[in-house]
């Protein structure tokens, strides 16, 4: 019999992103960064202007991040143990927004931090790629991680029957960000790893619905 699937977004739900983004715009890029909600349009000025960053300016400033800082991320409160513990009770995939030639890239990072997983990237909204990894696994149930909560309006939308976990573990966004769980696209919201494991671990360890 297949065993449970997990698949877990990694930055703000593994690793923090977005205040090691803002350090390396700050101290070396000449950018001030000043995110409210998650609108990354509007977040990103110059300092000697005071202008706003243009999308591709501020597309470029996310790739020169990835490409250059993923080693200067850190790890959420709880996660590598967690996943690793999860990893007992299940198969642990990871589903990140990254463009495919930083695949190999990001499965390094997690490694090099103790969280041995497979890495799927992706673009755009994650339902469609999240049914293809189902397809391609044929777990007995599923799992889904994620920090934003249009991706669980997209998994909502495909396959419904994904068990869907609301976390944002990074305290700077965590409050601004939508709750996927009022709208009713999440199972649950829960940004700490303290409290995610023990509601993680009684459904893996429950009948399959």
């Amino acid at each position: 019999m297949s065993r449970p699937l997990i698949i877990s977004d990694c930055d703000e739900v593994l690793l923090h992103m977005v205040s090691h983004f803002k350090d390396w715009l700050e101290e070396s890029q000449g950018v001030d960064f000043n995110l409210v909600g998650a609108n990354f349009g509007e977040a990103l000025r110059w300092q000697k202007s005071g202008d706003l960053l243009e999308a591709n300016e501020v597309w470029r400033m996310l790739g020169g991040f990835f490409d250059t800082q993923m080693d200067r991320q850190l790890p959420i409160a709880g996660a590598v143990e967690s996943i690793n513990a999860l990893n007992e009770h299940a198969d642990v995939v990871i589903l990140t927004n990254l463009v495919d030639k930083r695949r190999d890239m990001r499965a390094e990072q997690l490694a090099a931090i103790g969280i041995e997983a497979p890495v799927y990237t992706n673009q755009g909204p994650k339902g469609p790629a999240l049914q293809r990894i189902i397809e391609e696994r044929a777990p007995s149930r599923a799992f889904f991680i994620d920090d934003l909560p249009q991706h669980h309006l997209s998994v909502l939308e495909t396959t419904p029957e994904v068990v869907r976990l609301h976390m944002c573990g990074e305290p700077m966004i965590a409050g601004s960000i939508e709750c996927a769980h009022q709208a009713g696209h999440a199972d649950a919201r829960i940004d700490r790893w303290a409290e995610a494991l023990p509601w993680l671990m009684e459904r893996l360890d429950g009948e399959p619905t």
